[in-house]
């Protein structure tokens, strides 16, 4: 009886073993490549699958996206600028033989080759065309990776750069370049203003010779505009061009009064002249008479 029981414990024993060597679980997002006495019999759908012990082997391939960095590569672009550009890329198993059989080690193969079309692209590029089109970047790398890992039966399905880093002397210089073209595009607006500006005065001095009195409005708010400060001094302002005439008008006239009149004389000598002039002495007034200009004592 006891051996009996041996036996049966030894035969558990070896259905559990024959088993566990047996049965295979293919999850979900898998695919299971089966191989018997080493050649590829077919592909194993997900689920319990059972092979034959010693004889057939189950590779199960992940068919999940896979997300894979990218380290960073010191590049020199195309106008010789030195910089570190890395990336991400994102690929997935669309055929599972060919990602077991085609190559060894898919995902290695895939970072290692990803590197290096990182550095053939972006050597191709400037520094301005590798700052500002990454989009076009992005999609020269996958297209060369999808036509090299399409024979592993590997889809790229995306690539981004990630982070760009660039020498402090070239962020020096970029960071003087974008200074200057802003304090230019201010420059550019403050000469259209200025431009606007001389026009809407333009217009309004056109306004103000054909209404004389607009002017005189506009000096008055002025006025009330120099008042609201309680200011002291009080400003009177008048058009410029009429304070100009006005002074030269009165110049004109000083100068006319200043210049003596040169009347001809009626004869050669001339005749006794008698001219009063005041004269004050002692608090009087005393008229003495002028002869030619002498005045004669009394």
């Amino acid at each position: 009886m006891g051996i009996l029981i041996v036996v049966l414990i030894i035969v558990v024993v070896l259905i559990l073993l024959g088993l566990s060597l047996a049965v295979r679980i293919v999850k979900q997002y898998e695919k299971g490549v089966l191989f018997r006495f080493g050649r590829v019999i077919g592909i194993r759908e997900p689920g319990i699958r059972v092979i034959i012990p010693f004889a057939d082997t189950l590779d199960r391939v992940s068919l999940r996206i896979i997300t894979m960095p990218i380290q960073s590569q010191g590049i020199i672009t195309k106008d010789n600028v030195s910089v570190d550009v890395s990336a991400v890329a994102y690929f997935r198993v669309t055929d599972a033989i060919k990602s077991v059989v085609a190559i060894e080690n898919v995902h290695a193969a895939i970072d290692q080759i990803a590197q290096t079309t990182l550095r053939k692209v972006v050597g191709q590029h400037s520094l301005d065309e590798t700052l500002s089109e990454t989009d076009r970047i992005n999609l020269d790398i996958r297209r060369i990776l999808d036509v090299t890992t399409v024979e592993w039966g590997v889809e790229v399905t995306l690539v981004e750069l990630k982070d760009i880093q660039l020498p402090d002397s070239m962020k020096r210089a970029m960071a003087k370049q974008a200074e200057a073209e802003r304090e230019k595009r201010a420059k550019i607006i403050n000469a259209e203003g200025e431009s606007l500006a001389a026009a809407a005065l333009g217009d309004a001095s056109d306004i103000m010779m054909a209404h004389p009195l607009a002017l005189q409005l506009r000096n008055l708010q002025s006025l009330v505009e120099i008042g609201v400060d309680k200011n002291t001094t009080v400003v009177f302002p008048a058009p410029l061009m009429t304070t100009i005439s006005e002074l030269g008008a009165f110049l004109a006239r000083e100068t006319a009064a200043a210049t003596p009149s040169m009347a001809p004389s009626a004869s050669p000598t001339a005749s006794p002249t008698t001219t009063v002039l005041p004269a004050t002495t002692g608090g009087k007034i005393i008229r003495q008479p002028v002869t030619n200009g002498v005045v004669e004592p009394r």
